[in-house]
């Protein structure tokens, strides 16, 4: 009898392998050619990507990586590498690799490496707490083409997503407590997921009620009023209508309604990025302070926290018909 042999697989977006213009255009267009990221009809995507968009952006946007670069390279890739390290230690007996969707390290590369160890079971775990037919289904999609060149394949588990997981919302809990017992508590918290075009949501996505479960949880779990809970979408991209309220609008109108001090956490990142590091803790701080704030405190990402740690230890180790 063949002996079992467990991995997971761990995959997140991507992200440019330095802050420089070149490695940004290169992580772009790899990210903004995928149909379920962008699915607009080829012909008209591709003059408008490349020739404008990519020649135009990468530089700006490398200026941005910048900004949040640390020493071991890319935020995103520090904490899931960490985050890979972490859960590995905590699952001996079982494989853990780390995979992008874009960029490096390759999902080619991992399954590769994974299936010539002779992996028997594979357990696929998207770092989107919730589903989106542009991330986790992308992942689907690419595992699926992939997967098309092998002969033997291994029993796969894939993790949809984990929107009101009660180790998420545990975890959750616990930060941002943590922050309120340091800053006190804010006149709004300011609960911030990535958007996505309108459009998604109409023709089957369920990203928005995935966001809308995790913001019902995380109120009924915490001791906060409500009413003083506020969900947001940030990070639009394009000219189609996106999920609204957005994050930087709002965030701009709150000081005239008698609002000055705000706490912000974006629960659908699961490492801290450029969209939490700069575009939130820079750009969107710089918005509600202009506009009159006073206190503005951005609550990190769970990154590498022995909570989140623990959670993915949980989601892969749970029974399979679960």
């Amino acid at each position: 009898m063949e002996q079992e042999k467990n991995a997971v697989l761990m995959v997140n977006l991507g992200t440019p392998e330095a802050p420089t213009p070149q490695a940004v255009k290169r992580y772009l267009a790899e990210f903004l050619s995928d149909r379920r990221v962008v699915d607009t009809p080829r012909l008209l995507w591709w003059p408008l990507l490349h020739g404008v968009i990519l020649p135009f952006r990468s530089p700006r946007v490398a200026k941005l990586y910048n900004s949040v670069w640390m020493e071991e390279g890319s935020p995103l890739m520090v904490y899931c590498k960490r985050q890979q390290a972490a859960l590995a230690a905590a699952l001996p007996d079982t494989r853990v690799e780390l995979a992008m969707s874009y960029g490096r390290p390759t999902l080619p590369s991992a399954i590769e490496r994974l299936l010539a160890a002779g992996v028997t079971n594979l357990t696929i775990l998207p770092l989107y707490p919730q589903y989106s037919s542009s991330t986790s289904a992308a992942i689907w999609d690419a595992v699926a083409r992939i997967l098309t060149g092998y002969r033997r394949l291994p029993a796969i588990r894939f993790i949809r997503d984990y929107a009101e997981h009660p180790a998420y919302i545990a975890a959750l809990k616990q930060s941002i407590e943590a922050s309120f017992a340091r800053l006190g508590r804010p006149d709004r918290l300011v609960i911030s997921f990535h958007g996505i075009p309108q459009r998604y949501a109409r023709e089957g996505d369920d990203y928005p009620q995935r966001c809308e479960d995790t913001r019902r949880a995380l109120v009924a779990a915490l001791d906060f009023p409500p009413e003083r809970v506020m969900m947001t979408f940030q990070s639009r991209f394009g000219r189609d209508p996106w999920l609204m309220p957005f994050t930087d609008h709002s965030l701009r109108d709150l000081p005239a309604q008698g609002v000055k001090h705000v706490q912000v956490i974006c629960p659908g990142f699961s490492s801290d990025c450029l969209e939490t590091l700069e575009e939130i803790n820079v750009q969107n701080r710089e918005i509600f302070t202009h506009a009159g704030g006073e206190t503005f405190h951005y609550i990190p990402a769970l990154n590498d926290n022995p909570s989140q740690i623990a959670l993915f230890r949980q989601l892969v180790s749970e029974p399979k018909d679960k």
